[in-house]
């Protein structure tokens, strides 16, 4: 081999291997949520520890605060490949996948542990493996909150006869459009972003989620009625095109699915501390939080689990945990 040669080889193994051994691979995550929830602190969280668990070849970054839309354009961007992740709500995953829906279910979970015995168990592990059909993989199950009902003022509820006629706006989801049919109001589905707005104008009179969205979406400043009837317990997740998730390494897959579980376990501690603090703060700035007694309410919205016969063998085995 001529000295030129081999200078040749040295440069191509010193300078060029390097390069393409050091080359990032940049993902694109979209967040519906405000820089200022725990969810999107949690996303954050996702991002680093993938850059760490990868020594810096993957890159995740997070466009928060509905930069891509809302979380149906979200899903929908993650199937296409226009993201390559989605963080969003089960309610609206159960209109692509229709086995998450079990999980809107109202009073479905009989309170937190139980409600982790079936998410982190044989029944979650199934329902999150149906997203593959859909072009999606799904990773651990995160925390949304409780979800109770809040109202604008001269607007009040104090027993479900309160709800008749209220127009309450709902996820587009259809096992939620028939929850608040069967509790009596009008459901009202509209994507987030047009809430704020739509209980300012009085296009609709209330709406439904966790105190911690109520919170950070400034809903408590146009609907200070805030009732505990709790009849939403839902997870949240995070979803990734499964094309460009199968066409990573073994090593990167590993790597991104042991990241989102750590930040699956740290998102659902911060919720949880979250929404004890937001209550505080939306109560300190005027909302009134009312005890209520759903009992009429899970009456009301009982024949529900009759009503969606493909979830009938789901329901009957998560009734079943202890």
């Amino acid at each position: 081999m001529t000295f030129y040669r081999k200078l040749t080889l040295v440069v191509i193994i010193v300078v060029i291997f390097p390069v393409f051994a050091s080359a990032e691979i940049v993902l694109r995550l979209a967040e519906n949520q405000p820089e200022v929830s725990p969810v999107t602190k949690s996303m954050h969280y996702f991002s680093r520890l993938v850059e760490r668990y990868t020594q810096g070849q993957i890159i995740v970054k997070i466009y928060a605060g509905g930069q891509f839309g809302q979380e149906p354009e979200n899903i929908e961007q993650a199937q296409f490949g226009i993201v390559d992740f989605a963080r969003v709500n089960s309610v609206v995953v159960a209109n692509v996948s229709p086995s998450m829906g079990v999980f809107t279910l109202p009073y479905i979970f009989r309170d937190r542990r139980h409600k982790y015995a079936v998410l982190d168990g044989e029944i979650g592990k199934e329902v999150m493996a149906d997203l593959s059909h859909y072009g999606l993989v799904g990773f651990d199950y995160m925390e949304s909150g409780t979800r109770n009902i809040y109202t604008v003022e001269g607007k009040v509820i104090e027993r479900l006869e309160d709800l008749k006629g209220m127009k309450i706006r709902v996820q587009p989801a259809p096992i939620s459009l028939r929850m608040m049919e069967l509790l009596g109001a009008i459901p009202t589905p509209m994507n987030y972003g047009e809430v704020f707005s739509s209980l300012q104008t009085g296009v609709i009179d209330g709406a439904e989620n966790d105190f911690v969205s109520y919170h950070s979406s400034g809903h408590f400043e146009v609907a200070p009625n805030y009732v505990l009837d709790g009849h939403l317990s839902v997870p949240a997740l995070l979803l990734m095109n499964k094309k460009r998730f199968l066409g990573l390494s073994l090593a990167h897959q590993k790597a991104i699915k042991q990241a989102a579980h750590d930040a699956a376990l740290y998102e659902r501690e911060l919720m949880f501390e979250a929404n004890k603090k937001a209550r505080i703060i939306v109560e300190a700035a005027g909302s009134i939080v009312k005890n209520i007694d759903n009992g009429p309410f899970q009456k009301a919205i009982s024949p529900i689990y009759d009503e969606f016969p493909s979830l009938r063998p789901l329901i009957k085995r998560i009734q079943a945990i202890k």
